[in-house]
């Protein structure tokens, strides 16, 4: 068996699984285009099997955060390494989680191994803490710029040791 932190050598994000101007029908919609990125990244071995989780979690308990922001998220077997997508929404296509304070515009796909129970809450807990401040967000929402944008999100998450 691998040492554990031989996953984190990569980052959790990378320019490719970041999608500018996302159009999605709803947030199902929204979580799927995102998986589909993290697919074709490598970092997913079964993209149905995967949404399969990811859905199976979003029925279960709405994941909008206050200021807009999406967090559909699972562990999976089929993960291969704890691993993040990101989408802004094209202006005015703002998507419902089902956060109180309506609609978000950024969303975040997060994926963690099906064993990384601990991972999986410190990735969501630390990425909820930088999104709870609105600077981030909108440094987010402004970048315009898939490199800053995946920048952004690896460098929130620092406890992560490369």
């Amino acid at each position: 068996m691998a040492e554990p932190l031989d996953r984190y050598d990569a980052d959790l994000t990378t320019p490719q699984m970041v999608i500018l101007e996302l159009e999605a029908e709803d947030k199902f919609d929204a979580a799927a285009q995102l998986a589909q990125r993290m697919y074709d990244a490598g970092r997913i071995s079964d993209l149905e099997g995967f949404l399969g989780h990811v859905n199976a979690r979003e029925h279960q308990l709405a994941t909008g955060l206050p200021g807009g922001i999406g967090l559909p998220h699972a562990r999976s077997e089929f993960v291969a390494r704890t691993s993040i997508a990101v989408g802004i929404t094209k202006y005015g296509k703002a998507l419902d989680f089902g956060a109180a304070d309506g609609p978000a515009t950024v969303v975040l796909l997060i994926g963690t191994p099906a064993g990384s129970f601990s991972e999986h809450l410190e990735v969501l807990a630390t990425l909820a803490r930088s999104l709870s401040k609105e600077s981030f967000r909108e440094s987010l929402r402004r970048a315009y710029d898939p490199e800053v944008i995946s920048e952004l999100i690896n460098s929130s998450l620092v406890f992560f040791d490369h």
